[in-house]
């Protein structure tokens, strides 16, 4: 008897990663064999890392777990890099009654163009409910401590980040 591969992909603009995103990709890998991480270069958003800072920062998150693939999100229907990736879900993250709602337009139109990719909904961990990337932006901008809500090497290059906008570096 053999096993199918069963493959999620993770799609986001993780600007930067948190603590919120790690939970749903370990999550999701007791559910998947096998998660990539898709990193979007959203334009209507003004990053403060680079696309490639982001890519490089998930990598050396999970450089331990080969189940974790990190891989650039191309222009085109999320669905249609799925299915070129041989995954048969999208994995998303969910902190609350806004999220669902919005999460739910975009199941039905990924159902109605692939309906052979589900949508599989993870709510966040109690702890990261409230966490979001914009939020851990303003935060750090303003000064405040973001240690608590991302990895240790995003903390440090998000210290380093402002240093440099600040004029200090």
């Amino acid at each position: 008897m053999t096993s199918l591969n069963r493959h999620a992909l993770y799609a986001g603009s993780f600007d930067p990663l948190t603590l919120g995103h790690i939970d749903i990709i370990h999550r999701g890998l007791t559910l998947f064999d096998e998660v990539t991480v898709a990193v979007a270069r959203n334009i209507n958003k003004r990053p403060l890392f680079s696309f490639e800072e982001r890519v490089e920062m998930i990598r050396g998150v999970f450089a331990h777990d080969a189940r974790v693939r990190v891989a650039p999100l191309p222009e085109g229907l999320l669905v249609e890099f799925a299915q070129s990736l041989g995954a048969r879900a999208l994995l998303r993250g969910l902190r609350g009654a806004a999220d669902l709602e919005y999460e739910q337009q975009l199941a039905s139109m990924n159902r109605a163009l692939a309906p052979e990719v589900e949508s599989v909904f993870l709510m966040s961990s109690e702890q990261h409910r409230f966490v979001s990337s914009s939020l851990v932006r303003d935060v750090a901008l303003n000064g405040g401590d973001v240690r608590s809500f991302v990895p240790p090497g995003v903390s440090e290059s998000l210290t380093a980040r402002l240093v440099s906008l600040r004029g200090g570096g």
